[in-house]
C-alpha cells in the first residue's frame, strides 16, 4: 500500500519509541521498536487488534481514546500515561501520544508509545530516598530529644545541689556564730556539684568531636600501665585487672588524656557488668597499618537491642535516677576524633569485649617525666582580660590580682583595643576569651599583637571552635585554657604562658 510503504521509510525505523498505525482497533503498521517494547514480531503484531496490547488500566482509558480517534479533527488527541502488555503477560509504564491523519486510504491514528519504566525506577527511587531521609531526620529529632533530655536531667541536679548548699552556706554565714565547718562542708558539696557539671561538658565536647585535643606520639602500652591504678581504684576489690600487652608496639598519634577518660568508662562500664566480681582483659596487639586495644570483661553481656543502642548517648539500663553521663558515646566520639574504629560484641551471660583500632603513628612516643611544680605567682605584670561574661571577667581580674598581676579588663574587643591604645606601658599578656559577639578573641589577638608584637596571648575557652585546626587540635602557638577552670589552673595557664 502507498501510505505503508511512505510511514516504514527510514525515518520511522530510526524512531526511539514504539509507533503503532491503528485503523480503528486494527494494528496496520508497527515500527522495529514496537517489536522491542511489546516483544511481537512485527509480522504478528500487524493485524491484530491493539487490545492485545492493553490493560485493565489502559482499557479504562480507551473507550475515550477511540471516540477522540473517530471523531476529532486530524491532529493530536494528546498524551496519557498507563500501562502496557507484554506479549509475555508482563505490565510496564508507558506514555503514549496519540496523533489523528487523513489519508487516501481514510482516517487513522499514529501511536506514538514510549516505555518509561527506567523513569517509573527513578521517581521510586527518589520517593524512597525522600523517605529515608524523612526517616533520618526523625531519628535525628529522636536522639537530640534524648540528648537534650538527658542534659537537663543531669544538669538540673547538679544545679539542685548547687543552689541550695550555696543558700546553706549563704545562712550559716548570717547567723550569729556561724559554724564555720559547717560552711565549708556546704561549700565542698557545691564544688563537687560543680565538678561534675565540668565532667558532663567535657563528655559532651568529645562526643560532638569538638573537644581540645592534644595528640602527641603515645606509647599505648605505658599509658595503660600508667592508669593501672586509676583502673583498680574504678574497678573496685572484687574484679581483677588483667594486662596483656603486646611488645614493641608502634606509637599512636592521640591525646593522652583522652584516651585513659575512655579507658576509665570502660572500666566503669565493665565493674557495673560484674556486680558479683569478675576480670577485666585489657590486651594490645597490632593490625596491619593499626594498633589494636581490646577491653573484655566476664560480665552480664548484652541482649541484642541493648547492644544496638550502645552508643546512643545517655542511653542506660540501669534503672531511673542512678545512671548520668554519656556512656559509651563519649568513647565513640574519642576514638573517632583520633581517626580510630570502636566495635562492641556482646551476649548475655558471656560478657563484653570492646574493640579499639587506632593508626599507628611514626613518632616516637615521648618518655614519661615528672614535671617540677610550677610557680604562680605574679611580679606585677600587665594582664589585658578580655571576657563578655560579667562573672567571669571579674572573677578572672579577681584571682590575677590576689597573685600580684597587675589586672586591666574589658568586655569586647572593641574595648580591649580602646584600653591598650591609652595605656602607654607594656601588656605582658592578652587573656582572652575565644567567642564573644562583635570581635571573636581571634581577631583581637591578631589587631593587638599587630600593634604590640612582645604581647603573648593565653585564650581561654568552653569552646574553641573557631581557633582549632583539623581534627580539633589547636593550631600551632596557640595556648589555650578550657573553661570552666579554677584559681590555680588559670594561675599556672598564666604563668607558663609568660615565662615559655
Amino acid at each position: 500500500m502507498e501510505w505503508s510503504e511512505e510511514l516504514s521509510g527510514g525515518l520511522l525505523k530510526a524512531a526511539p519509541d514504539a509507533i503503532l498505525v491503528l485503523d480503528g482497533l486494527r494494528i496496520v503498521l508497527a515500527n522495529d521498536r514496537a517489536e522491542q517494547v511489546y516483544g511481537w514480531p512485527k509480522a504478528d503484531l500487524v493485524g491484530q487488534s491493539v487490545e492485545i496490547l492493553l490493560t485493565d488500566d489502559s482499557r479504562a482509558l480507551f473507550p475515550e481514546r477511540r471516540r477522540l480517534m473517530a471523531s476529532a479533527p486530524p491532529g493530536s488527541i494528546g498524551t496519557v500515561v498507563t500501562t502496557a502488555r507484554r506479549r509475555d503477560g508482563t505490565e510496564f509504564p508507558v506514555e503514549s501520544s496519540t496523533t489523528v491523519i487523513e489519508t487516501p486510504q481514510g482516517r487513522l491514528a499514529v501511536a506514538v508509545v514510549r516505555d518509561i519504566t527506567d523513569r517509573h525506577r527513578s521517581e521510586e527511587e527518589k520517593a524512597k530516598l525522600r523517605a529515608e531521609a524523612q526517616l533520618h531526620r526523625s531519628q535525628r529529632l529522636e536522639s537530640l530529644g534524648q540528648l537534650a533530655g538527658g542534659i537537663a536531667h543531669d544538669f538540673n541536679n547538679m544545679l539542685g545541689v548547687i543552689l541550695n548548699y550555696a543558700n546553706f552556706v549563704i545562712e550559716e554565714a548570717e547567723t550569729p556564730g556561724a559554724d564555720l565547718k559547717a560552711i565549708a562542708d556546704d561549700a565542698r558539696q557545691v564544688v563537687k556539684a560543680g565538678t561534675r557539671g565540668t565532667d558532663l561538658t567535657h563528655q559532651l565536647l568529645a562526643f560532638a568531636r569538638r573537644e581540645v585535643v592534644r595528640p602527641q606520639p603515645v606509647d599505648l602500652n605505658a599509658l595503660i600501665e600508667q592508669a593501672r591504678g586509676t583502673l583498680k581504684t574504678t574497678l573496685g576489690e572484687p574484679v581483677t585487672l588483667i594486662t596483656r600487652l603486646a611488645p614493641d608496639l608502634p606509637s599512636i598519634t592521640c591525646d593522652p588524656a583522652q584516651i585513659e577518660q575512655m579507658l576509665v568508662k570502660l572500666a566503669s562500664n565493665a565493674r557495673d557488668a560484674m556486680p558479683d566480681g569478675g576480670n577485666l582483659v585489657i590486651d594490645t596487639g597490632r593490625l596491619g597499618d593499626r594498633v589494636r586495644l581490646r577491653i573484655s570483661d566476664s560480665g552480664c553481656g548484652m541482649t541484642p537491642d541493648v547492644l544496638e543502642s550502645a552508643f546512643d548517648p545517655f542511653f542506660t539500663t540501669k534503672p531511673r535516677g542512678e545512671a548520668t553521663g554519656l556512656g559509651l558515646a563519649t568513647v565513640y566520639g574519642i576514638v573517632t576524633q583520633a581517626r580510630g574504629e570502636v566495635t562492641i560484641a556482646s551476649e548475655p551471660g558471656l560478657g563484653t569485649t570492646v574493640t579499639v583500632l587506632i593508626p599507628a603513628g611514626d613518632g616516637v612516643a615521648p618518655e614519661p617525666v615528672g614535671e617540677e611544680p610550677a610557680a604562680v605567682g605574679g611580679n606585677g605584670e600587665i594582664l589585658l582580660v578580655v571576657d563578655d561574661e560579667d562573672g567571669l571577667r571579674d572573677l578572672t581580674g579577681r584571682i590575677l590580682s590576689g597573685a600580684g598581676y597587675r589586672v586591666m579588663v574589658a568586655e569586647g574587643g572593641l574595648e580591649a583595643l580602646e584600653l591598650a591604645a591609652r595605656h602607654e606601658g607594656q601588656i605582658d599578656l592578652l587573656v582572652s576569651d575565644v567567642v564573644m559577639p562583635g570581635m571573636l578573641g581571634k581577631e583581637l589577638a591578631e589587631r593587638l599583637v599587630g600593634l604590640r608584637p612582645s604581647t603573648r596571648v593565653l585564650y581561654m575557652s568552653g569552646y574553641a571552635q573557631p581557633i582549632l585546626a583539623s581534627q580539633g587540635t589547636l593550631e600551632p602557638g596557640v595556648a589555650l585554657l578550657e573553661k570552666p577552670f579554677t584559681a590555680s589552673d588559670l594561675l599556672a595557664a598564666v604563668r607558663k604562658r609568660l615565662d615559655g
